[in-house]
C-alpha cells in the first residue's frame, strides 16, 4: 500500500511539473541561448527562437516535453495558409535502435505520411535530441521575403515500424496552430470559430461512423441471422420473414445515409483519401437455385466487407477505445449466437430427415431445410 501511495505521489508531482513548466528560465545544454520563447497552449510544447531581423533568419528550438520514444513530433511554418495544407515542417523522432531521425517535410495533402523533402525556404543546422522524455528540434530558417509574423503549427503522433503514422484527429491535436510574431514574441491561437469548424467536422465523422456501424455492421448481420436460423422454427413462420425484411431494409437505409455522410466528408476534405475504406464502401421456381446462390453470396459478402470497413473506419476516426470495444462486443455476441443457432439448426434438420425417411422425400425436405440462409 505504501509503495502504491509513493508511486501515485511521484506521478502527481511529475504531471504537475509538466503542466506547470514555462519556457522562461529554461537552460539548454551546450551553451545554446534563445532570447525569445513562448509556451505553446497544447501538446506540452514550447518554442524558443533567436531572430535576426537584418538577414530575416531565425534560429529555433522546438521542445516537446512528456514525450515518448515511440512517438514523433513536428513543428512547422505555413507561408500560404493557417492550416496543415502547405505547411513546411521539421519532423523528429527516436528510432527503435536509439538513433535520432530529423528531416524536413513539405505538407502537400491531408493524407501525408510526412515524407522527407525540401521546404520552400532554406533550412540549416537541423538537429534533434531526445533525453529524459524531452524531444528538441534545432534549426536555422532563412525566411527570405516572409514577414516577421508567421503561421505556425506543431504536432505529435505515433510511430509504427520507425515510421510516422497519422496523429489523432480530436482534441489538442486539432488545436495546435496559431500565429507567431518573431519581433514582439506574441503568439495567438486561431479563433474559436476555427475550433467550431473542427468540432463540426468531428461531429460529422462520428455520425458517419455510428450510422454505418448500426446499419451495415449490426442490422444487416442481424437480418441474416434471423433469416437463417428462425426459419427452422415452424412457430416463427412467417414472422421471421418480416423481421428479416425489417432489419435489412432499415440497415440498408441507415447505411446509405451513413455512406452519403462519408461522401460529403470526402468532398469537404480535399487531399484526404482513405482508398481501401472508400473502395469497400462503394460497392420455388426452377431457377430459384441461381437466385439463392446470388442472394447468399452477395449478402454474406456485404456483411463481411461491412465489418472489415467499420474497423477501418474506427482506425481512421481513432475514437475512445470504449467505442471499438462496444462494437467488438456487439458483433462478437452476434457471432456466438450464430454459432449456437447453426449447431441447433443442423440438429433439427437431421432429426427431421430421419423422421421423414419413410416418406420417400427425405432428401428433398432436407434440402429445403438447409436452404435457410436468406439474407
Amino acid at each position: 500500500m505504501m509503495k502504491f501511495l509513493v508511486s501515485f505521489l511521484v506521478l502527481c508531482l511529475f504531471m504537475s511539473a509538466v503542466h506547470g513548466q514555462s519556457c522562461a528560465g529554461y537552460t539548454f545544454s551546450g551553451n545554446a541561448f534563445f532570447p525569445s520563447c513562448t509556451d505553446l497552449p497544447v501538446l506540452n510544447s514550447f518554442l524558443h527562437w533567436n531572430y535576426n531581423q537584418s538577414s530575416n533568419s531565425v534560429q529555433i528550438a522546438f521542445r516537446h516535453v512528456a514525450a515518448s520514444s515511440d512517438r514523433w513530433a513536428a513543428w512547422a511554418l505555413n507561408p500560404t495558409g493557417t492550416g496543415m495544407m502547405g505547411a513546411q515542417a521539421l519532423v523528429a523522432y527516436q528510432k527503435s535502435d536509439g538513433s535520432m531521425v530529423v528531416y524536413t517535410s513539405p505538407i502537400t495533402g491531408y493524407a501525408t505520411a510526412l515524407q522527407q523533402g525540401a521546404l520552400s525556404f532554406p533550412v540549416t543546422d537541423l538537429t534533434a535530441s531526445f533525453d529524459r522524455n524531452e524531444l528538441i528540434i534545432f534549426a536555422t530558417l532563412a525566411l527570405g521575403n516572409l514577414s516577421s509574423t508567421l503561421n505556425q503549427l506543431w504536432q505529435e503522433g505515433p510511430l509504427s515500424g520507425d515510421a510516422p503514422r497519422m496523429h489523432s484527429l480530436t482534441g489538442p491535436n486539432m488545436q495546435s496552430m496559431g500565429t507567431l510574431n518573431l519581433l514582439s514574441g506574441t503568439t495567438v491561437t486561431h479563433p474559436a470559430s476555427a475550433g467550431a469548424v473542427i468540432d463540426d467536422k468531428q461531429r460529422q465523422r462520428n455520425i458517419h461512423g455510428l450510422l454505418n456501424a448500426v446499419g451495415w455492421g449490426t442490422l444487416i448481420p442481424m437480418g441474416a441471422i434471423i433469416a437463417r436460423y428462425l426459419k427452422v422454427f415452424e412457430s416463427a413462420d412467417p414472422a421471421w420473414f418480416y423481421l428479416h425484411i425489417t432489419c435489412q431494409i432499415s440497415g440498408y437505409i441507415i447505411g446509405v445515409i451513413g455512406g452519403a455522410t462519408g461522401l460529403r466528408l470526402g468532398a469537404q476534405s480535399r487531399g484526404i483519401t482513405f482508398y481501401a475504406h472508400r473502395a469497400i464502401g462503394i460497392k420455388d421456381h426452377k431457377y430459384r437455385i441461381y437466385w439463392n446462390v446470388y442472394h447468399h453470396s452477395i449478402g454474406y459478402s456485404i456483411i463481411i466487407l461491412s465489418i472489415i470497413n467499420i474497423f477501418k473506419g474506427l482506425k481512421i476516426l481513432n475514437p475512445d477505445q470504449v467505442w471499438k470495444k462496444a462494437y467488438i462486443g456487439v458483433i462478437g455476441s452476434l457471432g456466438v449466437i450464430a454459432v449456437i443457432l447453426e449447431v441447433y439448426t443442423w440438429i433439427v434438420v437431421i432429426y427431421r430427415k430421419k423422421n421423414m425417411q419413410g416418406n420417400g422425400n427425405g432428401n428433398e425436405n432436407l434440402n429445403q431445410e438447409i436452404d435457410t440462409g436468406e439474407v
